[in-house]
């Protein structure tokens, strides 16, 4: 699965935008860093991660998928690729 690069692009560059999508202040995306993240397995990529920068246990991880295209196995693939993820990395301590 590929990272779709044109929206891996604009939240690198203006991570802000996710947040206000999400209804937040777009300042919260001072406390977080952007990357696309590969789960190795079955080479599940998910198109982006909003990691807190700090570690914090107590602000939230933000996973966000683009889909241009109807997909009726999106949702139970994309909790897979989280679940995974949380599986595989201590971001969840």
């Amino acid at each position: 699965m590929k990272t779709d690069t044109i929206f891996y692009r604009l939240f690198q560059s203006f991570p802000s935008i996710f947040f206000e999508l999400i209804q937040l202040p777009a300042t919260e995306a001072n406390n977080y860093s952007f990357d696309s993240v590969e789960v190795k397995q079955l080479s599940f990529r998910i198109d982006g991660i909003f990691l807190p920068q700090n570690n914090n246990p107590h602000v939230p991880i933000y996973f966000c998928e683009v889909q241009f295209q109807k997909d009726n196995d999106f949702y139970g693939r994309f909790f897979e690729e989280i679940f995974m993820y949380l599986s595989k990395t201590d971001s969840c301590l």
